[in-house]
């Protein structure tokens, strides 16, 4: 057995034994920033005020999105033509090893291209590859899937949805972040200089290509405890209708004509808004939507795929809300910016390094990358520019951080455990072997490419 299969072994049962339910952990969080705000000197007014008007309602829309694409996507995972596509690409791995290689590489691809896919499609993969597994009897350990299927989240803030990267780019929303004064002198960062730059291209180009290698190794010739991917997931389907058949009523609710007149104007959303340049979350969510009305051919049973799939939203619409309550008491206390202004401190030769880990710690608290930016990037900027550090190097610092501690932070974790059956106590420790590989491999690359 390989060493990395020996820590991931040991990772299993320690952080099984440790780490409590998501609800929990934000639950925690919650208290001790609002402990810590008050010790910070926050009035008891303000810091109701930032928690319960403007805080725990700020990700009302984003908590409503990503409930939807739950939604969708697991009604989509159902579909007998989605179950039998995933199978054929899971089909390509001929052993434990090789299905879970597939599952990262593909997820972290899909992370590169835009993050909500990586998420969303990663953990379609690995509910998927779990089922075969099953079916054929492999012993392989499912919780090692899912996590590969999260590790699109490891990459995306150096892919094509990064929010610093897309919002540097221009000169309006360097405005936005930094002000006037200092947006004038940092000027735009044009994308060659981040995402498309050779830092940047080293740093995520050898994540995807290390994602499947690490995970791979995680899987040890003879597992000594496997555990498989529900039963329930490859249970016989139900039956299609209990009670009476026949009547207009039911032959108009399983007409496929309502379906495709529901996708035509669906797709048609879909395709404008592709069309118009505008590929973000709603986008994914309404491209989920259209493939799952497509999928299931009729309403009738579209609906009911959505019914099995709602119970997927609760861990988001339950604790979403903490975590918007969480970021509001962070900027408004001042604790998010006290923690990034101590790397103003460091010399040029540990700033970066520095700047990575305080925004690995921020993003436990707040884990948005565009509301992590919009509090650290200025005092970043100014920074790099008083030691003389390029501008591009620091905002990657700033997203390599952000998205590290992912696979530590259930808060991103939610859709993938509600659409793959596991607790987070399986995944966290898992994820945190690559996450320590990870982190060696980025910063070394900082180190060297960034000097």
């Amino acid at each position: 057995m390989g060493p990395i299969a020996r820590l991931a072994l040991a990772a299993r049962y320690g952080f099984g034994r440790i780490v409590p339910e998501p609800f929990v952990v934000a639950v925690g969080l919650a208290a001790l920033v609002v402990g810590a705000a008050l010790l910070f000197g926050m009035a008891p007014s303000a810091l109701l005020d930032a928690w319960a008007t403007t805080g725990l309602w700020r990700l009302s829309v984003f908590a409503m999105q990503m409930a939807l694409m739950l939604l969708f996507g697991g009604a989509l995972a159902r579909a007998p033509a989605v179950e039998k596509a995933l199978s054929a690409l899971v089909g390509l791995g001929r052993g434990p090893r090789s299905l879970v290689a597939i599952v990262a590489f593909a997820s972290a691809c899909l992370g590169v291209l835009n993050w909500s896919l990586g998420l969303v499609g990663g953990a379609l993969l690995a509910r998927a590859a779990g089922i075969r597994a099953r079916r054929e009897g492999m012993r392989l350990h499912y919780p090692i899937l899912c996590a590969a299927g999260y590790a699109g989240l490891s990459v995306w803030h150096g892919g094509l949805s990064g929010s610093a990267p897309l919002k540097a780019a221009s000169l309006d929303g360097q405005r936005e972040v930094l002000g006037a004064e200092l947006a004038s002198r940092v000027g735009a960062l044009p994308l060659g200089e981040t995402l498309f730059g050779p830092m940047n291209l080293v740093v995520t180009g050898g994540l995807v290509v290390l994602a499947p290698l690490v995970f791979a190794a995680m899987v040890p010739d003879h597992d000594p405890d496997p555990r498989p991917c529900p039963a329930s997931f490859v249970a016989p389907a139900s039956a299609e209708r209990d009670g009476e058949t026949g009547g207009l009523l039911q032959r108009i609710e399983d007409a496929a004509v309502v379906s495709w007149v529901l996708a035509l104007l669906l797709g048609a959303g879909f395709v404008h808004r592709i069309a118009a340049g505008r590929f973000d979350f709603d986008t994914v969510v309404l491209g989920l939507w259209t493939a799952a009305v497509v999928a299931h051919g009729t309403p009738s049973r579209f609906l009911r795929a959505c019914e099995e799939s709602v119970h997927s939203c609760t861990g988001v619409l339950v604790q979403f809300p903490l975590y918007a309550g969480i970021m509001g008491v962070m900027a408004a206390s001042g604790l998010s910016a006290a923690l990034a202004t101590g790397i103003a401190a460091v010399g040029p030769g540990g700033f970066l390094p520095a700047v990575f880990a305080s925004a690995a710690l921020i993003n436990l608290f707040v884990p948005s990358g565009g509301g992590q930016w919009a509090v650290q990037g200025p005092i970043v900027l100014e920074a790099a520019e008083r030691l003389g550090v390029e501008p591009a190097h620091a905002l990657l610092a700033v997203a390599y951080g952000d998205q590290w501690t992912n696979m530590l932070q259930p808060f991103w974790a939610l859709p993938l455990l509600a659409i793959t059956g596991i607790r987070a106590r399986h995944l966290v420790g898992l994820s945190a072997v690559w996450m320590l590989v990870a982190g060696i491999w980025i910063l070394s690359t900082m180190t060297w490419m960034g000097a």
